[in-house]
């Protein structure tokens, strides 16, 4: 009797739950859920430029069915802090603003809740660039080393139960990149995430140039920004691998469901 009464009360326990599910089986947009920029140089180094040209059209058949609206970019002058806050998230696939204006409205941006998702070149700072407010942002220092020429690489998953890593396997193989190391360590601080890193068993690493060792996160967030840095994106072939792919759209959509103006998609 206790095992049926308890069936029981696991049933009407569930009802509730199973008539929700079927009231609302589906989000369907009545209107494009939100604005996103996509930012590129095409005056890159020409790897940068071919994989920046593969993310926009990567980006723009997201936006089938009108779900969100993308505006593209290759200069980001006159891109003002007001007109920046219009967009749920900038995307940078090969470089980074330039010059006090550009930076400063990018500050600006960041520190109110603005959304990045960065790639490869984007990201790259050294000892000239001459910006510590985006080192800290990144949390990694400045370059240190990379492998040359690029490479696939087995990546290990860092944190299995991230949005941005939920679905993926323990353990992939990533399309032929150049991957960055850098000269801080992003696990001794607290506000940093690792999500992915090249696995040890890729050791050495490089065929001209040839990295022995050293923990190489490729994948992290800063928790204290809406931001993902992402170190993919050297060359024609990163856009080749699925699982790949997932990542790339589970980082946007995470970092688009944490503005904080509220969850575009739950609209």
């Amino acid at each position: 009797m206790k095992l049926i009464y308890k069936l029981l009360m696991l049933a009407l326990l569930l009802v509730p739950a199973l008539a929700a599910a079927q009231e609302r089986p589906a989000n369907y947009a009545r209107a494009p859920r939100f604005k996103a920029l996509v930012y590129y140089s095409e005056h890159a180094e020409e790897a940068h430029v071919q994989f920046s040209r593969q993310g926009v059209e990567f980006f723009r058949k997201l936006t089938v069915g009108e779900g969100f609206y993308l505006d593209v970019t290759t200069s980001l002058a006159g891109y003002t802090y007001d007109k920046l806050k219009e967009y749920t998230c900038i995307i940078m696939l090969d470089d980074a603003p330039h010059g006090p204006a550009e930076r400063a409205a990018f500050e600006q941006y960041m520190e109110n809740g603005g959304g990045w998702i960065g790639y490869h070149a984007a990201g790259y700072n050294d000892r000239n660039t001459h910006w510590p407010w985006f080192s800290r942002f990144l949390g990694c220092g400045v370059f240190k080393c990379n492998n040359w020429p690029p490479q696939q690489a087995l990546a290990d998953v860092d944190l299995s139960d991230h949005p941005v890593t939920k679905n993926l396997p323990a353990s992939f193989v990533l399309p032929a990149s150049e991957f960055y190391q850098w000269e801080e360590d992003l696990r001794a601080k607290e506000h940093i995430q690792v999500l992915l890193s090249l696995s040890p068993k890729n050791y050495p690493f490089g065929i001209k140039d040839i990295v022995y060792g050293g923990d190489w996160p490729v994948v992290w967030t800063n928790l204290n920004y809406r931001m993902i840095y992402l170190n993919m994106g050297h060359g024609d072939e990163c856009f080749s691998e699925a699982t790949q792919n997932l990542m790339f759209v589970n980082a946007f959509r995470w970092i688009v469901s944490r503005d904080p103006a509220g969850d575009p998609f739950d609209k």
